[in-house]
Parts: C-alpha cells; sequence; structure tokens
C-alpha cells in the first residue's frame, strides 16, 4: 500500500498539505472508504473526516451511493477547463502569430474569471515601440474591448450585476463609468462583431477585440490587438476577426 505523504514546506498551511494529500490518495484509488485513506495518508480517521466533509461542502470531493469518496465535480471542472485553456493556448497560437505578422502589433488572448479578463497569451512583434501585456495579468471587463463584448453576451440584467458590484471605477478619463455609456458601447460592439478600447484602461494605448467560440458555440476566450493609439487602424478589423473565427474553428465552432 503506497503512503501518501505530505511534504514539509517552508511557510505551508497544514490543513492545505493534509488536504492535498487525501487528494492524491483519491486520485490513486478511484474510488475508496475512510478506512483505507486514513490509512494511505497516516491521517487520524477523526482528521481525515473532517477534511473530506469540509472539501464535500465546496465540491472537491463526493460520496457515493456506498458511502465511498470519489473526486468530486468541482474538482473536475476545474480540471476540464485547464485542459482547455492548455489546448486553447496551443491552438490560438500560431493564429496569433500569423495576425501578429500581419499587422505588426502585440496579439493577445484572454479569458474570463470573474469580473476581470485575464491575459494567458500574448505575442508581440520585434519593434522597439510596442504594448505589452504581461501574461497573467488582469483588467476589468468594462475597460477592455473583448471584456465589454463578454458582458454584452451575457445579456443585460448581468451587465447590471456587473455595475452593481463593481462600480465602474475609472481607469482613465475615457473609460465609461455610468451604465448608459457602457450599455451604448457593448450595444454598438455587439452589433458590428468587434469592439474597441478607446484609451479606456490606458492612455496612448487602443485595442480592437474579438470572442472566441467553442463547439457549443459558447465563449472560451477574447483575442485582441493592442497598439499606441496613434497606430491602430480599423483596417485591421477583417483580419482580427478572420483570426478568431479560425481558433474557433479549431475549437469545433462551425458557425
Amino acid at each position: 500500500m503506497k503512503k501518501y505523504k505530505s511534504q514539509p514546506v517552508s511557510s505551508s498551511i497544514q490543513v492545505i498539505d493534509r488536504m492535498v494529500t487525501l487528494l492524491d490518495a483519491l486520485a490513486a484509488e478511484g474510488s475508496t472508504s475512510l478506512k483505507v485513506l486514513a490509512a494511505e495518508t497516516a491521517l487520524h480517521p477523526s482528521t481525515a473526516f473532517r477534511i473530506l466533509n469540509s472539501m464535500i461542502l465546496h465540491g472537491l470531493v463526493r460520496r457515493d451511493e456506498a458511502g465511498a469518496y470519489l473526486l468530486g465535480p468541482h474538482l473536475l471542472r476545474l480540471a476540464a477547463q485547464a485542459r482547455i485553456d492548455q489546448d486553447l493556448r496551443a491552438i490560438a497560437r500560431p493564429e496569433m502569430e500569423w495576425l501578429r505578422d500581419q499587422i505588426g502589433e502585440t496579439v493577445n488572448l484572454t479569458v474570463r474569471q470573474g469580473d476581470e479578463v485575464v491575459y494567458v497569451e500574448r505575442v508581440s512583434p520585434q519593434r522597439m515601440m510596442r504594448v505589452e501585456q504581461v501574461v497573467g495579468s488582469r483588467a476589468p471587463l468594462h475597460v477592455t474591448a473583448v471584456g465589454k463584448l463578454i458582458l454584452g453576451e451575457a445579456g443585460e440584467s448581468v451587465i447590471d450585476d456587473y455595475i452593481h458590484r463593481t462600480r465602474l471605477p475609472a481607469y482613465t478619463v475615457n473609460t465609461h463609468c455610468n451604465r448608459k455609456q457602457l450599455l451604448a458601447d457593448i450595444q454598438a460592439s455587439l452589433t458590428r462583431g468587434y469592439a474597441l478600447d478607446n484609451e479606456e484602461a490606458e492612455l496612448g494605448v487602443a485595442c480592437i477585440g474579438v470572442l472566441v467560440r467553442d463547439a457549443s458555440g459558447a465563449v472560451v476566450a477574447g483575442l485582441s490587438v493592442s497598439a499606441p493609439v496613434e497606430r491602430r487602424k480599423l483596417d485591421w478589423v477583417g483580419l482580427v476577426q478572420e483570426t478568431a473565427h479560425r481558433i474557433s474553428a479549431h475549437m469545433g465552432y462551425a458557425g
């Protein structure tokens, strides 16, 4: 029987170490009892029981009809999303490089996380003056071209909830800080099939954004071009849309 013991890590939190140890054991066993988990992790049964119950509440673990423990639905969804994100970046990057070579500016791939977009991939041109969006950085939905389209796809009630939660903080003098302005911009963006960031997140920077979809038609990402405002050209829109369409087609979208 393999023992799953947490490794000592400086500044570690013991309960998290124990939780990970239990998840490792569950992943190896597939479906098992409290007795087996306690033995394999060297945890006291009462300790293992408490941690497992807490993970059940968060969907990380579940119990079947026989009382055996298994990995939970929330954990499986997170794993599936990680695989989708990895596949998406691998699929998107060659297309992003093609777009970068056509227009000579930075191309970004973003996904939604809560009230923000997260930059998950980027390709940059070989020029001294360029816009650099750091992979892993975040921006509020209402100040980005892609974010406005994501809000629009979700519908007006979702937009109102977002406005209520965030209060639309200003990042520049061009940020839409009231409902009427934001809704008008979102509706115009949905109608024409692309959105603009006109120095709304950062002065001097302008973007063109479109959406990427999966086989079901659901929005899985946003594709955008970032450039100094004086270089951004609306002539690029067709190329940006074409690139997003090719990425979506690779993801199984037939629309």
